[in-house]
């Protein structure tokens, strides 16, 4: 009986023993793991729900980092410089719209490649980006509070972007006055182009820097697209005929259905790089023959903000239409 007893005691003392270990183990490892992520008093943030999680923001950002170009441009659009940015992956891909914008803004490296170092060395107080996935949204947690937004440009949709990040960072008055003013903007290039243009046929083209992408066109669903139909700007009739999905935003076209591009009107968006492909397209009969180019009425843009962009961007391609088409700007 003794033995007995004296069997369970021991057992229960080892068990005991082991819990307090794995406790106490538990606890060290929790504490290692808490002590190496930013820690924000609740009185000092808000939280923020996304589609990566919860992110408690501080109330008033002043060293926020944007991980892509975009939300680079929402930042800026907002009225707020960030501390550091990604850069595109293609060289010189910058849009002319973020010229003079930038200056003391930090370099991390590449999107596809951030510099992880540098981002802990400038001690970032929020990061915020729309191109993440779970596993760089926890590296960026580790340094900072860190938010993924939606990345929204189909048909004017990108103004929901903006609203979003706004909403994240407190300055919705801010969003909802650069909208306003856009909406100014379109109004009033709206009535210009009625008065002085009438109806007008517009396509946009992009061509890349390899000759093995073949160009497309933008359809009403593309950044663009959606703000020149804003405007009042119509798209070719044979371009709305391919535009059979809700989501289609771009149709690549060979050289032999180059006929795809006709309009009144033609902005071509050039990739860095992309002079080169361009000219061997200029140079075919089936190029010369559209009515577009025999009317000189082709012009090349940048694309760095015509293919997709936010409020910046938007205001850059607005006053490219004044200019091209011939009109003056009011505002």
């Amino acid at each position: 009986m003794k033995n007995s007893m004296y069997r369970y005691l021991k057992l229960f003392l080892l068990l005991a023993l082991s819990f307090f270990l794995i406790t106490a183990c538990y606890t060290q490892v929790t504490q290692k793991v808490d002590t190496s992520k930013p820690q924000l008093a609740t009185s000092n943030c808000r939280m923020v729900v996304h589609q990566l999680g919860k992110t408690c923001v501080p109330l008033q950002p002043q060293r926020v980092i944007a991980t892509d170009p975009f939300a680079l441009e929402v930042l800026l659009g907002l009225g707020l410089k960030p501390i550091a940015t990604a850069e595109p992956n293609i060289v010189g891909s910058r849009g002319r719209h973020l010229s003079g914008r930038v200056e003391g803004v930090a370099s991390l490296g590449k999107i596809s490649q951030i510099n992880m170092e540098r981002m802990v060395q400038l001690h970032p107080d929020l990061i915020v980006g729309f191109f993440m996935n779970s596993s760089s949204y926890e590296l960026f947690s580790q340094i900072a509070p860190t938010v993924k937004a939606n990345f929204k440009y189909v048909k004017g949709t990108w103004k929901d972007s903006l609203r979003e990040v706004a909403s994240i960072l407190g300055s919705n008055k801010e969003a909802e006055s650069a909208i306003a003013n856009y909406q100014q903007r379109v109004k009033i290039l709206r009535k210009a182009i009625e008065r002085k243009l009438g109806r007008l046929e517009v396509s946009v083209s992009r061509f890349y820097a390899s000759p093995q992408n073949p160009p497309q066109f933008d359809t009403i669903l593309s950044f663009s697209g959606g703000i020149l139909q804003e405007v009042g700007l119509e798209a070719p009739s044979q371009q709305l005929q391919l535009t059979t999905n809700s989501d289609t935003s771009y149709v690549l076209i060979s050289l032999e259905r180059i006929d795809l591009l006709d309009a009144n009107t033609l902005f071509v968006m050039l990739d860095p790089g992309a002079e080169d492909n361009f000219r061997r397209y200029q140079k075919s009969p089936l190029w010369q023959k559209l009515n577009v180019v025999q009317s000189k009425r082709v012009y090349t843009v940048d694309s760095g903000y015509w293919w997709l962009g936010n409020i910046l961007a938007a205001n850059a391609i607005l006053d490219d239409l004044y200019q091209y088409l011939g009109l003056q700007s009011q505002i």
